[in-house]
């Protein structure tokens, strides 16, 4: 999960729009992501956008993995993460996917979460913490606009006390 102390340069807008991404993705060792996911960017098709990091995709069902680095994995959000703290070595884990940011969150296994804000109502849609079964208190760490549209913001889970 990235680090709370992230340099500003690591929110610098990309060329092509993505937002940091790259910056950000220097950081990752490993990442964990759910199925529903991996089917968005398996679907988005061009080149793989994660490089030769090590990806687990929580599964329960059979996965065909579109390059040699993405493997399915299964259990508690405990054990997936440690399996994914395992193949980053002493990098960042990156967790996609809204239920198991939940799972994370209610594990008090995040150390950081980054959300792009875009002014567009879909109207559709997953909620992104929808279903987390505990309040959890946030503080903010930084913020970064990207011209009038996009305003990111990083924010860190509060020590309990």
């Amino acid at each position: 999960m990235p680090g709370a102390d992230a340099p500003a340069a690591a929110h610098e807008a990309q060329p092509g729009g993505a937002v940091g991404f790259e910056s950000f993705l220097s950081r990752v060792g490993a990442l964990l992501m759910g199925r529903r996911s991996y089917e968005v960017v398996r679907g988005l098709g061009g080149s793989w956008p994660y490089g030769d990091r090590p990806v687990l995709v929580a599964t329960h069902r059979p996965l065909q993995p579109i390059v040699s680095q993405v493997r399915a994995v299964d259990g508690e959000i405990a054990q997936l993460v440690a399996q994914a703290r395992d193949a980053a070595g002493n990098r960042d884990i990156y967790i996609d996917g809204g239920n198991l940011i939940r799972q994370a969150l209610d594990a008090e296994l995040v150390d950081e979460l980054i959300v792009t804000l875009v002014p567009v109502l879909l109207g559709d849609g997953y909620p992104l913490f929808a279903g987390v079964r505990q309040r959890h208190q946030l503080e903010f760490v930084r913020h970064q606009r990207y011209g009038s549209d996009l305003l990111q913001v990083a924010l860190r889970p509060a020590k309990k006390s």
